[in-house]
């Protein structure tokens, strides 16, 4: 069993850094055809099935005339201090 939480537990490490990645990755503006751009479209087929019923319970914070979404921090939040802590024990 703890093979398998080791393995389940550098999974959710992963996501946990390809949700980092995406959110420094939006901060930058990218050509429709450029690699970056790419990268991020990969990115959020990935993250963003976790991340919609979190988007769905917390509403963006507005700022100005902006809004800034927080789930993805709520899900790296969640991870690091729930999952990680039980998969670790498997």
């Amino acid at each position: 069993m703890h093979a398998i939480g080791t393995l389940l537990a550098g999974l959710v490490q992963l996501f946990i850094l390809a949700m980092i990645v995406r959110a420094v990755l939006s901060w930058f503006p990218a050509d429709q055809d450029s690699p970056v751009r790419r990268i991020a479209q990969v990115l959020d087929r990935l993250i963003n099935p976790i991340l919609r019923p979190l988007q769905r319970l917390i509403p963006p914070i507005r700022l100005g005339g902006s809004h800034l979404d927080i789930s993805f921090i709520v899900a790296i939040l969640l991870a690091q201090w729930i999952i990680l802590p039980i998969l670790h024990r498997l």
